[in-house]
């Protein structure tokens, strides 16, 4: 499952090769591990003047204990730049003069994060444009800086600048390694802080579907590494699997069809107590074009995918069984952006997943509980090893970072979701896709 281009990329022999021939140039990715320091070296700091973010974004860097700097200075793991004083299109030049002569200086698996303000939050059209266009820049350099390095735009809204930690100590370090040029919406409020960043789940009871193999594994893994209890759901087919997993995480295995007509009434049954977190990953595929589908193809992957979790959520707000605070994260997929050839009923699953996020948001924040999701591009798994070749190299290859991502990259970006941190994230879809060229 493993591959086999990027190790011979990044050997001696392979990197003269790349070089030579212009090929695809798959860097070695910096991803988390408990202990890591959050950045591996300075972290640059810059703003266009009347910007409202630079003072927090010290206060969060020395918490962390990051060396910050004010002027370029050697080479820095990090560049941070406060753009939400920029209120006119005029003024986007500032961007020019910040990035232009950093752009060579930034780490190997760097990280590139805009702070502006939501274009719908303004005062008038001319801020609103020269908001809007810091979303061109951020995915541009995305795509622009190669060797690991990432690009972020992250919009504040006004009164949401206590509310940054959890999203900056995501993007800043390796948890992050195989998301870029995404934008991120945080809204107003002051979210509590976590006792212990490096556990910031203690205390939280999670429930993860379609747990037994995977990305499903790998969010329970995860989530438990970061101190929540697990519930591990699949299906009973895959019993002795997830048995596996509970076992790993020390957490409990439930076995339940979750397409069941009563399983919303089994599922709140089983629980003894309240849960936290939500994890909707289960999920199913039956490819085929439209014109060769059976009925039985597209009805399943529906009611696997979106009508399960839909109906899910209905149950446990309905008995009470997600606490205020609570986080609920789905899982989409960039087909569900892009759509696929041969996935019209999973693109339609996926992104009816979208849907669900959005349309839910608002009546949940009212009852201090979140609803995101994250939508993984190709990622390696058992299934996408059985791909047939080419489809599986371009698969790995469209996109910024020239190779697939793994589960873990997934369970690293619901993880942060989760995280008390994160109480004003909400209705936001984050790509885990290496800024994947389908759909960009």
């Amino acid at each position: 499952m493993g591959d086999r281009y990027a190790s011979f990329a990044n050997s001696g022999p392979g990197r003269s090769l790349v070089k030579r021939l212009g090929l695809p140039d798959p860097p070695r990715l910096r991803r988390y591990r408990p202990g890591d320091p959050l950045t591996d070296g300075p972290v640059l700091i810059g703003a266009a003047p009347g910007g409202r973010l630079g003072d927090q974004v010290r206060k969060v860097l020395a918490g962390a204990a990051v060396d910050t700097l004010d002027e370029p200075d050697g080479p820095h793991a990090a560049v941070i730049f406060d753009a939400t004083g920029i209120t006119d299109p005029a003024r986007l030049g500032e961007l020019y003069d910040f990035f232009h002569p950093v752009a060579r200086s930034l780490l190997r698996s760097g990280r590139v994060i805009v702070l502006g303000t939501p274009p719908s939050s303004v005062g008038g059209s001319h801020e609103a444009t020269a908001q809007r266009a810091l979303e061109g820049l951020t995915r541009s350099i995305g795509k622009e800086f190669g060797r690991g390095i990432t690009s972020q735009l992250v919009y504040v809204e006004p009164g949401g600048e206590g509310a940054l930690e959890s999203t900056l100590r995501f993007l800043l370090s390796g948890r992050s390694a195989y998301v870029s040029g995404q934008v991120v919406t945080i809204g107003a409020g002051n979210p509590p802080a976590p006792a212990d960043w490096q556990r910031p789940l203690a205390g939280k009871t999670a429930l993860v579907t379609g747990a037994a193999r995977g990305i499903g594994a790998a969010i329970a893994r995860v989530l438990a590494r970061d101190g929540a209890e697990v519930i591990a759901l699949d299906v009973p087919a895959a019993g002795d699997a997830l048995a596996g997993v509970a076992n790993d995480v020390r957490g409990r295995a439930l076995q339940l069809d979750l397409t069941g007509p009563e399983a919303g009434e089994r599922l709140a049954s089983y629980l003894s107590g309240p849960l936290d977190i939500v994890v909707h990953n289960a999920g199913i595929t039956r490819d085929r074009t439209i014109a060769k589908m059976d009925a039985d193809g597209w009805s399943s992957v529906l009611a696997v995918n979106l009508v399960a979790p839909s109906r899910i959520n209905d149950a446990l707000l309905a008995h009470g069984l997600l606490r205020a605070g609570g986080r609920i994260v789905g899982v989409s997929s960039i087909a569900g952006i892009a759509g696929n050839r041969g996935q019209t009923n999973y693109a339609t699953s996926k992104a009816g997943v979208i849907g669900l996020v959005e349309s839910s948001a608002p009546g949940l924040i009212e009852r201090g509980i979140t609803i995101n999701a994250v939508a993984p591009g190709f990622i390696e798994t058992a299934m996408t090893a059985k791909m047939p070749v080419t489809l599986r190299e371009a698969g790995r290859r469209m996109n910024s970072l020239s190779q697939g991502g793994l589960p873990v990259d997934v369970a690293e970006t619901i993880a942060w979701f989760a995280s008390p941190g994160s109480g004003t994230i909400t209705g936001n879809v984050v790509r885990v896709c290496g800024q994947s060229l389908l759909g960009a």
